[in-house]
Order: structure tokens, then C-alpha cells, then sequence
């Protein structure tokens, strides 16, 4: 089997339709469409069907696909190798990070990378939903992403796992504020406050909604933030109160905001790089895995000294 054709057939179980997988691989829809047809020629079976306007995978085509990856991690160990002979250096990584997380873990991270010699990381920040984390991971080597702890997005999926940091969420309160004084704040102490989230269905607002469930308290939203420095703002002017993660939060010594636990509820976001099996294969790629555990484990250790 053509080794084109089974990028493509990767592609369409990530991206789920044809048109995003000509889209992203500058192809013509019928082009994508042809090559899936001559890869199932090759195979000999059927690795799609048509659904409504566009192809689904059959149980082959899943199964074509889960050991596609091993064929691409293998293709790519062999371009390391043959880059190595060319005395090329070790290459380029690109790197998608949330934002907050850009803000904890980038500037260590592009310091540790400067030691490895030729290593070069091309970074974004981009906040993602869980389910689109598949598709960033075939635009990117590594997304590092962040979901409520209650639950793994990536159970049984075709991602690798990395995980970096369990983030303690706190209540975010003004200065000020009488809560301020305690030690930790029961949810049930806000019910009477003004709550700034994200966007719902976003990392953090699960948790607010999951803390809802089990406490019994319905938080009253008023704005849906997904800038964490506006929200920090917001709350440092007494606009209301917010969970915000507590390594990552600029609280400034507890003088601009008030960051106290919830009294008894674990509320946390887990902060984990994800990228495709293939991708991790690459000498360049687990550098910057290892690097960016290296970072995250001196963040949770400064964190605890403090």
C-alpha cells in the first residue's frame, strides 16, 4: 500500500470528512476520494463507505489506520537517520501550547532547548476544546493540553500521553474579600457570588460545573472569559470570583488577588503533552518531551518551596 494513501486515510480518521483532509493536505476533494478508492484496491478491501456527501471508515479502514502508525513512526525514524548522515542538526519541533501554559512552562522550555544544538521550536499558543486536540496534533509534534481531572479525553485513543502537571485550581478572590481570611473556602460560602468562567464546555468550566454536581450549588456566571490575565483583572477590580489554576495564576504574593482551596473537593486541571505515536519516534520530538517534563517538575517543585 502507498504510503501517500495511508496519510490520507490517517488524515480522514482525525479529521473526520474529506473536504477538511483535501483542505489540509491541498488537495481537491475528488482527489482525496480518488486515493482512498486506489487504496482500497491495493488492499483489496474496502476501507471506506460512503456516508450522506462524504466517506466514513469501515472496521478494515479502522484497522488499516491503527497500524498506519507504526509505519509512519518507522518512516520517520528513518528520516532522522538518513538527516543524521547529512550532519543536519537535530530539526524543527512545533509546538502548541494554551496559553496559560505558555505562560508556566515557554520561557524554561526555550531556555533548556538552547543546549541541545541545532534543536529549533517553532511555538503557538492556541486554547483548545479536547476534541480538537487530535486534529492540532496532526498540524503539530507536540500540543500540550489541559482538561478537568475527572475525566481522560484521550482514554483508548491513537495519541501518546504525556503528562506534565496536576494544577490545583483555587478560588480566585479580590483583595480583601471577607473569604480572604480562611485558610480554604467552601463552595457553598459563594453562592451568593458573581462567578467568571470560560467559555462553556472549555477546560475549567467543566470543573465548575462537575464542582456543581457534587456540592449542589449553581453558580451564578456573569461573564465567560477565556483569557485568564482578563480574568484576573476582572477579579482583582471585584467583578467576581473565579477558579484559576494556582501555578500559573499572577497573584503577585497574594497582593493583587486572594488564592485559597476549596475545602473539601480535589478540583484540578491535569496539564499533559499529547502528539502522534509517529511523532514521538523522532529523536527532536522526545528531546523536547523530556524537556518539557524537566520544566514542569521544576514549576510543581518551586510551587511547593513556596
Amino acid at each position: 500500500m502507498d504510503v501517500r494513501r495511508l496519510r490520507i486515510l490517517r488524515e480522514l480518521a482525525d479529521r473526520g470528512s474529506v473536504t477538511a483532509v483535501a483542505a489540509a493536505l491541498n488537495y481537491t476533494p475528488s482527489a482525496v476520494s480518488q486515493q482512498l478508492k486506489v487504496l482500497s484496491r491495493e488492499a483489496g478491501i474496502a476501507l471506506t463507505v460512503p456516508d450522506g456527501r462524504g466517506l466514513r471508515l469501515t472496521e478494515a479502514g479502522s484497522a488499516v489506520v491503527a497500524g498506519t502508525g507504526d509505519v509512519l513512526a518507522a518512516l520517520g525514524r528513518l528520516d532522522e537517520t538518513v538527516a543524521g548522515l547529512r550532519d543536519r542538526p537535530l530539526g524543527t519541533v512545533r509546538l502548541v501550547l494554551f496559553p496559560s501554559a505558555a505562560r508556566l512552562l515557554l520561557p524554561g522550555l526555550l531556555h533548556r532547548a538552547t543546549v541541545h544544538d541545532g534543536l529549533v521550536l517553532s511555538c503557538r499558543d492556541l486554547d483548545l476544546r479536547p476534541d480538537e486536540i487530535p486534529v492540532a496534533a496532526a498540524e503539530a509534534d507536540v500540543v500540550v493540553s489541559h482538561h478537568d481531572e475527572r475525566v481522560d479525553p484521550f482514554d483508548g485513543g491513537r495519541l501518546q500521553v504525556h503528562p506534565l502537571l496536576r494544577e490545583p485550581l483555587d478560588v480566585a478572590l479580590p483583595p480583601g474579600h471577607p473569604l480572604s481570611t480562611r485558610a480554604a473556602v467552601d463552595l457553598t460560602d459563594l453562592a451568593d457570588e458573581d462567578w467568571i468562567s470560560v467559555a462553556a464546555g472549555w477546560p475549567i468550566d467543566d470543573v465548575l460545573s462537575s464542582l456543581a454536581l457534587v456540592t449542589g450549588t449553581t453558580p451564578r456566571i456573569v461573564q465567560r472569559i477565556n483569557d485568564f490575565s482578563v480574568t484576573e483583572e476582572l477579579v482583582a477590580r471585584g467583578h467576581g470570583v473565579a477558579l484559576l489554576p494556582r501555578y500559573s495564576t499572577d497573584d503577585r504574593g497574594g497582593t493583587r488577588l486572594a488564592l485559597r482551596p476549596l475545602a473539601g473537593v480535589r478540583a484540578a486541571r491535569l496539564v499533559r503533552a499529547v502528539c502522534r505515536p509517529e511523532a514521538a519516534q523522532r529523536p527532536a520530538v522526545r528531546v523536547v518531551l523530556d524537556e518539557l517534563a524537566a520544566e514542569a517538575d521544576t514549576v510543581r517543585s518551586g510551587a511547593a518551596a513556596g
